[in-house]
């Protein structure tokens, strides 16, 4: 079915408006087809498994077409009553709606898309006249198809709901296209509100009080079929009787099953009608709220009516029915908070506390707008007399949405708001704050001015809280001694740390952070390197003095079995390097004491003996 609703093949670039159009036009009638087309498909199979089917295949098709009517809003009219008088059918399945309506929308979005040739371009009223239309012309053939069936569509219905449903679903499909923007919305609206349209925080706010009220309408639904899941478990018993007398055949059963499933979304607004105070109508002489269920409700038998209180006043489990609409408004604060304070504990781009209360007020206004309309789509005339009204009555819903999200939303958002800015006492441990923005708490500061900052030869800084893991230029290590658990946290925050460049004072050098290893001294080095060059067999070449260390290294031996007449003087060992061994220590003076690893340089050039290592110490079990 996607497949079918994805674009098509770009056409050529010469291809003219009104070929666009027509394409356009095609899609909504395509939209519409695939929507009815889906709804038959399934009335058909249930009518073929139906042991006692009442009509033939084409009174089928034509039930299958007053409801796909009737998904789109319509109100029906029911002439096989047992009083022979028409009855109305006017509430609407919302789960029923999903289809057609996101079908419709999608074809408008892909319509509205600007191909990439500008000779393809058109307006967005055109497309969204042509893709209209299709579906309109779809919708005014199916309810004349339907005219001869059992469930005829009522004439007025078509003009609204019906027609203001498709023009929701195509102007949606043709904003997304757009991006969204909000200067068609304002295009109304005062100058001055146009002004302050095209500045970033109006657009942020204006963003985050949508994102609100969105999510607080889908908690109101959500904390809703809770509501009415509990009630249903709770008459577990009376629900299956309910289940079981409607039909006696799995056929039938099945079909209860699916109405049922389809009127979910329905159960859910009635259940956060219920918990907003209000309630909903059991009829024209019954109301169902918190307090008590009066008046003497008319239930046809369906399941889910069976979750409907008890009449008599309310006890403390339905009292408890307050919590949907409190937990909606807390939802909504917590999304504004979120918006107001990006990051936690950082104020630099937080919104004002007023501007704050401002989104939170205007997220509950669109919360008691998106309640409003599903109160009023999800109820409706199930008849005639007692059954005329049926459900949530929306004038009150919607009013009870916005003071409930009002009252409790605008001073949660602020005291969220004022949570988020706070800055824990030990926050400097982990530093959460400046994490990813480069800003530290004053605490952090303050500390890293007194700890002292061991520097190596380049300048290198070393993060403070590495007391532990930083060495001076002479080797020795830094202690501060302030507990073992104390040393065991700076430990764990060294491994954590990375170098951080000195702000003052000379370039940093790219390898001044590596540990001073043996490995890296001067004799460990000529030892490699000698060792390296008698293994090539003379292919690697001497190499010139290196004028930064002032010393020239050692020239290769000859590759021969006699001695050199000569041995080269070894370079002295650096001041600063610790002693490799106990035989480097026996000289007459530490200072000019020969180095054991040079010695073993130059003593390789025989081309026998033990291979030195690193250290200059020879390693057992390598001979050459």
């Amino acid at each position: 079915m996607t497949q079918v609703t994805e674009r098509s093949p770009t056409l050529p670039a010469g291809r003219t408006r009104s070929a666009a159009l027509t394409h356009a036009f095609v899609r909504g009638v395509v939209a519409a087809g695939l929507g009815l087309g889906s709804l038959a498909v399934l009335v058909v199979v249930l009518w073929i498994v139906s042991p006692y089917p009442a009509d033939g295949p084409d009174g089928a098709l034509r039930v299958a077409t007053g409801l796909w009517l009737l998904a789109h809003g319509a109100e029906l009219v029911r002439t096989g009553t047992l009083s022979g008088h028409p009855a109305p059918v006017g509430t609407v399945p919302l789960l029923l709606t999903a289809l057609p309506v996101w079908l419709l929308h999608r074809a408008a979005r892909d319509s509205a898309e600007a191909d990439e040739e500008p000779a393809a371009r058109h307006s967005a009223v055109a497309v969204f006249c042509a893709v209209g239309a299709g579906y309109l012309l779809v919708v005014l053939a199916s309810a004349a198809y339907a005219r001869g069936g059992g469930l005829p569509a009522e004439r007025a219905s078509l003009a609204f709901p019906l027609a203001a449903v498709v023009t929701g679903a195509a102007a949606s499909g043709l904003w997304t296209a757009r991006g969204r923007p909000l200067g068609p919305l304002l295009a109304w609206a005062p100058l001055s509100l146009q002004e302050a349209a095209a500045r970033q925080r109006f657009r942020d706010g204006a963003e985050a009080a949508l994102r609100s009220s969105a999510a607080g309408v889908m908690t109101l639904l959500g904390a809703g079929a809770l509501l009415v899941a509990a009630s249903l478990a709770w008459h577990a018993g009376a629900a299956q009787e309910s289940f079981a007398a409607l039909s006696g055949n799995w056929a039938g059963r099945l079909s209860v099953l699916l109405l049922a499933l389809a009127l979910v979304p329905n159960a859910a607004m009635w259940g956060a009608a219920y918990g907003l105070g209000p309630g909903f109508a059991l009829g024209t002489a019954s109301t169902a709220t918190p307090l008590a269920l009066t008046g003497h409700p008319a239930l046809p038998d369906f399941p889910l009516l069976v979750a409907v209180p008890s009449q008599g006043p309310g006890t403390a489990p339905n009292w408890a029915a307050v919590a949907v609409p409190a937990v909606a408004a807390l939802v909504v604060a917590r999304f504004t908070a979120r918006a107001a304070v990006p990051a936690p504990g950082v104020r630099e781009g937080a919104w004002e506390p007023g501007g704050t209360a401002v989104v939170a007020g205007l997220a509950a206004v669109g919360c008691g707008a998106g309640a409003a309309v599903l109160a009023a789509a999800s109820g409706g005339p199930l008849g005639t007399g007692a059954l005329a009204e049926f459900g949530p009555v929306w004038w009150l819903v919607g009013p009870a949405a916005l003071v409930w999200t009002a009252v409790i939303g605008v001073p949660a958002a602020l005291l969220f708001r004022a949570w988020r800015l706070r800055v824990h006492r030990w926050q400097w441990r982990s530093d959460p704050a400046g994490a990813g923005t480069g800003v530290r708490p004053q605490a952090e500061e303050e500390r890293q001015e007194r700890t002292p900052r061991p520097e190596g030869a380049s300048g290198t800084e070393v993060v403070p809280g590495a007391e532990t893991d930083a060495r001076e230029a002479g080797g020795e290590e830094i202690r501060t001694g302030a507990g073992k658990r104390w040393r065991r946290a700076a430990r764990r925050r060294a491994r954590r740390a990375e170098p951080v460049p000195e702000e003052q004072g000379g370039d940093t050098a790219p390898y001044d952070f590596l540990s001073a290893d043996p490995w890296h001294e001067d004799g460990a080095r000529a030892a490699r390197w000698a060792s390296l060059r008698r293994s090539s067999g003379g292919l690697m070449a001497d190499f010139p003095p290196d004028p930064d260390r002032g010393t020239a290294p050692t020239p290769a031996p000859p590759l021969s079995s006699a001695a050199p007449a000569s041995p080269a003087p070894a370079p002295p060992a650096p001041a600063s390097a610790p002693p490799l061994s106990a035989a480097s220590a026996s000289g007459p003076a530490a200072a000019s004491a020969p180095d054991p690893a040079v010695e073993a340089a130059q003593d390789a050039g025989t081309g026998s003996g033990p291979v030195p290592d690193a250290q200059g110490d020879q390693e057992p079990g390598r001979e050459e």
